[in-house]
C-alpha cells in the first residue's frame, strides 16, 4: 500500500514539474539606463517615436483620454507646446485604464485631439501605465529602480512627468496641477 501511495505521489510531483516546465515564461530585458534609450509606436502604428531624438530638450510625458472630465487640458498642452517649442516635446499617451475614457481607436482618438483641440504634439499607440501590461516607457517613468530618482503611482489621466534634457526625471504632477501651472512651466524654464 506504501508503495502504491508513494507511486502515486511520485507520478503526481512529476507531472506537476512537467505541467509547470512547460509554459512559457516572460523573458525580462533588461531596463533601459537612461529615458533617452525609451521608443515608442506612433499612435497610427506606422512609426517609432524615438527618445533619443529628444536630447538637449525637455519632454512632458501625459497619459490622455478623450472622454476625461481632465480632457480639456489637452488645450493647454498645445499652448505649452507652442510655446516652449524649442525647449520642449510633449508626448500625449492614450490610456484606457482610468474609468474607461479612452475607448476609440486610434484614428478616432487622433481626429478628436486634432479637430477639438488642434494637437500637433505626438501621440503613441493606446498604452497602460500600470499593471501587469504596463509599457516600458511607464515603467521607466514610474519606477525608483529604473529613473533613480522616485517611484510614483499613476492614479487617473492626465497625469504629467517632466524629464530633462538629459534623461533624467525631474517631477510628476498629477491630473489637477494644469499644463500652465507654474511649478511646470519654472521647470521648463530653469537652465
Amino acid at each position: 500500500m506504501k508503495r502504491i501511495l508513494f507511486s502515486v505521489l511520485t507520478i503526481a510531483a512529476l507531472a506537476l514539474g512537467f505541467a509547470y516546465a512547460t509554459k512559457p515564461s516572460k523573458i525580462m530585458t533588461p531596463p533601459p539606463k537612461t529615458f533617452h534609450e525609451l521608443s515608442i509606436k506612433s499612435l497610427d502604428g506606422k512609426s517609432v517615436i524615438t527618445f533619443s531624438n529628444f536630447k538637449g530638450k525637455k519632454v512632458l510625458c501625459v497619459n490622455t483620454a478623450s472622454e476625461c472630465g481632465y480632457t480639456p487640458q489637452y488645450a493647454d498642452l498645445q499652448k505649452l507646446a507652442d510655446k516652449y517649442k524649442n525647449e520642449l516635446v510633449i508626448i500625449g499617451f492614450p490610456c484606457n485604464q482610468f474609468g474607461g475614457q479612452e475607448p476609440d481607436d486610434a484614428s478616432k482618438i487622433g481626429a478628436f485631439c486634432k479637430a477639438r483641440f488642434g494637437v500637433t504634439f505626438p501621440l503613441t499607440e493606446k498604452i497602460d501605465v500600470k499593471g501587469d501590461n504596463q509599457h516600458d516607457v511607464y515603467k521607466w517613468l514610474s519606477n525608483k529602480e529604473y529613473n533613480k530618482v522616485k517611484d510614483t503611482n499613476v492614479r487617473w489621466n492626465f497625469g504629467k512627468f517632466l524629464i530633462d534634457e538629459n534623461g533624467k526625471l525631474l517631477e510628476y504632477f498629477p491630473s489637477q496641477v494644469t499644463p500652465m501651472d507654474a511649478q511646470i512651466t519654472s521647470l521648463i524654464e530653469k537652465k
